[in-house]
């Protein structure tokens, strides 16, 4: 098939999506009007997602992809955005935000339950345009219980890495060089970094990424191996740490939901002993979550968003999907696992830093994307070149984009 070919087919199937084709729609009869929802989560993780929606009573249809920033481009290109968005990073929000293009979710939640880094607000954009509904945990590494790794940096062989997604192919290796930042650099240059504030090719941005392509060239093979990988594993299995022949996986506390069956065979443990060059202390940990923002103004809709972050509802999804919240008004989750993730999520001594590319403006991270799967498919190659192409990117950004502040903070 011709180029332009393709091209046409990826614009009619993006309509498509646009239009609503194939989505979804419990909550209601099709006589009702229905609030339309664009969120990150399929399969397992939609049908819980879903359970919580439906006890609101609200009439909704909910399209769960990989793909959101995509999807969501193209709907808002198409006039027709779906009334709430739901997206893994606040980035991409701030861009909307700036057009004037989000509702206002003043009176929707209480900011006072979120400490930070929950709270980023964005220069010249006004407050509560956002709110964060799902928090997850970074900077841990996962193995099998009673295999717990020693406290020293592993060899390449013994990591479950896989760069490949449906929506984004590259970010869990961008979590690698964030956390190998945060825990060599510390939370303020890691939130200057994130914002844009300190340059890509800085010695010590440089060091931190050459750290991580060092070990990656101890066996290119695996390098190899890794590229290709999904980082969910197999389709039907049980996730890289259960089925990929592989030891330990530096992955978020969301990778339980690919561990399936076995997924209480997993324990964590802290990333910074264990990462490339070190063995480092924990300087902060890295977390991500998932923003809902309104793009539609009616009262279904801001009711909708206002059931999902309150207390009962965070608390309803955390025992159906074993989700955590951000809202520090929810009480803590049980279960061993679960308490050693709510633990450091809420320890006040530790700060916590947002996912740096999840605050990146979209080109920015997209660039960013690029250069680790570069860097995998040719681990040897010196790394500053490909961080010249990044900050090229990074510099060709309109000095009027809004910068988020509060990435990094300690939680409430």
């Amino acid at each position: 098939m011709n180029p332009c070919a393709r091209t046409v087919l990826l614009v009619l199937a993006l309509f498509m999506t646009a239009a609503g084709c194939g989505l979804g729609a419990p909550g209601g009869s099709d006589a009702e009007p229905k609030v339309t929802i664009l969120g990150p989560w399929t399969d397992d993780q939609e049908r819980q997602f879903k359970d919580v929606l439906d006890g609101f009573g609200i009439p909704y249809t909910y399209q769960g992809t990989a793909a959101t920033r995509e999807v969501l481009l193209a709907e808002v290109q198409a006039g027709n955005p779906p009334d709430i968005a739901i997206l893994p990073g606040v980035g991409e929000l701030v861009e909307y935000a700036d057009e004037g293009r989000l509702r206002s979710l003043d009176g929707l939640y209480d900011p006072d339950e979120y400490g930070q880094p929950w709270r980023p607000r964005a220069e010249g954009v006004p407050e509560h345009r956002w709110v964060p509904l799902k928090a997850d945990l970074k900077s841990i590494v996962w193995y099998r219980k009673g295999e717990a790794p020693r406290r020293r940096p592993a060899p390449p062989a013994a990591w479950c890495v896989g760069m490949g997604d449906d929506g984004a192919s590259g970010w869990p290796g961008s979590d690698w060089i964030e956390d190998l930042i945060l825990q060599r650099m510390g939370p303020v240059l890691y939130a200057r970094w994130a914002t844009g504030d300190l340059d890509w090719t800085d010695d010590r941005v440089v060091a931190a990424w050459t750290a991580w392509a060092r070990m990656l060239a101890q066996d290119p093979a695996a390098a190899g191996r890794m590229l290709l990988a999904d980082h969910r594993g197999k389709a039907g299995g049980h996730g890289l740490l259960f089925g990929g022949g592989c030891d330990l996986e530096h992955q978020g506390s969301f990778a339980r939901a690919f561990y399936g069956k076995r997924s209480g065979e997993a324990a964590f443990e802290d990333s910074a002993p264990l990462l490339p060059g070190g063995s480092y202390t924990v300087k902060a940990h890295e977390v991500s979550a998932d923003f809902a923002a309104l793009f539609g103004g009616g009262g279904a809709a801001r009711d909708l968003i206002r059931r999902l972050a309150s207390r009962e509802a965070q608390e309803d999804w955390g025992r159906k999907a074993g989700v955590f919240s951000p809202n520090a008004a929810v009480p803590a989750k049980r279960g061993a696992v679960d308490e050693e993730v709510s633990r450091r999520l809420t320890d006040q001594r530790v700060p916590l830093c947002l996912d740096a590319s999840d605050v990146m403006p979209a080109a920015v991270r997209d660039a960013f994307y690029e250069a680790v799967l570069l860097t995998m498919a040719h681990p040897a190659e010196p790394v500053k070149a490909k961080l010249e192409d990044i900050q090229k990117v990074q510099g060709a950004q309109s000095r009027n984009t809004p910068r988020l502040t509060g990435v990094c903070g300690r939680p409430q």
